[in-house]
């Protein structure tokens, strides 16, 4: 039986380690931290009994997940849950915009707009998981859908600032300029549209579900999973070098390209060494997590019910304050994200007290305090929030990075979103998943198909590791 050894037990280590098992490697899993979960981690960061994710709150990729689809992790207590409106992006003045988990009932909310939102995500939402198992595939594999994926291609490759044109009414270029924005890039950049497309498509076939019980329930079912089929998970192993590491056929690391780079050392060949030394990182988050007496007070009722609420204003606000985040400038209305889990999930919720989860686009390293910021972008949308919120924390930039490693700098994607790092994780190279040392593997967020909680960098580095294995 073949030994492996997997670095990290974030989703894509644990994803890895469950691939691996399946195909009967024995296995076990080394974390640095006291808890497994990386990025899905789950806590009371407010009051006693409220749960708060500590980073990834809403899962709209989990489902589309052929690997993930296809583990049975309900067995092991992964429960979703979905609100009665999976987003809501408010205006200061007019409708909202509103996703629904279906094309057509979003189309319906945008006016005019109605027809065009249905001709281009009716055809992405109804053949989503095909297409989904293409984009979640190594960059350079044979696609099962070619036709379809070069449609998507030629979209995806537009600025989202110029897609979102293709509608005329404020509430339907918001939406998707918000949903665009998730990717942390500018969005008059080449290839904006991506994330945007793809994210929007799978709200509209699978919704933006939360987990029951916190984000951290999927890292328990895919680690219950990992122990049924055998395999070992060590916490409070923090690795710094390979040469700490037990014999094995096989070594996976979820890390970053530049922690991966520290740990192999001069081991790794020249052109890899470079090719992960020159590895972007992105902008960065700060998050805020309230207690709120009875949940935030919007102005609008959609927000109410939205699982997800986009504070960004119109399109053209958002299209300057992303550029400024990437130009390293703090914007004064930063692009903040609110997630209300708690209205899937009541069980997060202490009576009349809700967790709310927040979070602003900073720039990377940035090293101020966005509490003031978060706020007012939740005062200018729901007037009265202060006076409801009974408790709160906020992570800084520094700390989120201290919590992940793979968080350099509060880059929480792992990774600059540009056209080149989009295509070419995390280098140039036919494998990516391959270090150049033998047996040794790249499985973060940092490899195709890149970030979200959806297990497919592991499984597509087990892959990897499997042929090389088969040797």
């Amino acid at each position: 039986m073949a030994d492996a050894v997997v670095v990290g037990a974030g989703p894509n280590g644990l994803a890895a380690a469950v691939a691996l098992a399946r195909q009967g490697v024995r296995v076990t899993v080394l974390e640095g931290a006291a808890t497994i979960g990386g990025g899905t981690r789950s806590g009371e960061f407010t009051l006693p009994g409220l749960l708060h994710d500590q980073c990834a709150a809403v899962h709209p990729m989990a489902l589309a997940s052929p690997f993930l689809r296809g583990l049975g992790l309900e067995r092991h207590g992964l429960v979703w849950r979905w609100p009665e409106l999976e987003l809501a992006h408010p205006l200061d003045a007019g409708e909202p915009g509103v996703l629904h988990r279906s094309p057509t009932r979003t189309a319906e909310r945008l006016g005019t707009d109605g027809p065009g939102w249905y001709r281009t995500f009716a055809p992405l939402a109804s053949r989503f998981d095909a297409l989904a198992a293409d984009l979640l595939s190594p960059p350079l594999q044979l696609p099962s859908h070619p036709v379809a994926l070069a449609r998507f291609a030629v979209r995806a490759a537009l600025p989202a600032a110029l897609l979102a044109r293709r509608w005329r009414t404020p509430a339907a270029r918001a939406l998707f300029a918000g949903i665009a924005a998730h990717a942390m890039t500018p969005l008059t950049a080449p290839g904006s549209s991506a994330i945007g497309l793809i994210l929007a498509a799978a709200g509209q076939r699978h919704g933006w579900p939360v987990a029951e019980g916190g984000s951290r329930r999927v890292t328990d079912a895919l680690a219950a999973r990992l122990a049924e089929l055998g395999g070992r998970i060590e916490t409070g192993r923090r690795v710094r070098s390979l040469a700490e590491l037990p014999a094995a056929d096989a070594v996976l690391l979820d890390l970053a390209p530049r922690e991966a780079l520290a740990v192999c050392g001069d081991r790794l060949p020249t052109r890899v060494a470079r090719g992960y030394a020159r590895w972007r990182h992105g902008p960065a988050a700060f998050k805020v997590d309230l207690a709120v007496e009875g949940g935030i007070p919007w102005r609008d009722p959609d927000c109410r019910r939205a699982g997800t609420v986009h504070l960004g204003g119109t399109l053209a606000e958002l299209t300057r304050t992303e550029a400024l985040v990437a130009a390293g400038r703090m914007p004064e209305r930063p692009f903040v994200l609110v997630a209300q889990q708690y209205l899937a999930d009541p069980t997060r919720s202490r009576g009349s007290v809700h967790p709310v989860w927040a979070y602003a686009h900073v720039p990377g390293g940035w090293p101020g305090d966005a509490t003031e910021a978060v706020l007012a972008q939740l005062e200018r949308f729901a007037p009265g929030t202060r006076e409801r919120v009974l408790a709160r924390t906020s992570t800084t930039v520094a700390q989120l990075a201290v919590h992940n490693p793979n968080y350099v700098a509060g880059d929480i994607l792992t990774g600059a979103t540009t056209p080149r790092q989009l295509v070419l994780r995390p280098r140039p190279a036919v494998a990516p998943y391959r270090t150049g040392i033998p047996g040794v593997f790249l499985c973060s967020a940092a490899t195709p198909p890149g970030p979200g909680v959806h297990g497919m960098c592991g499984f597509n580095a087990a892959q990897s590791a499997l042929r090389h294995l088969a040797r």
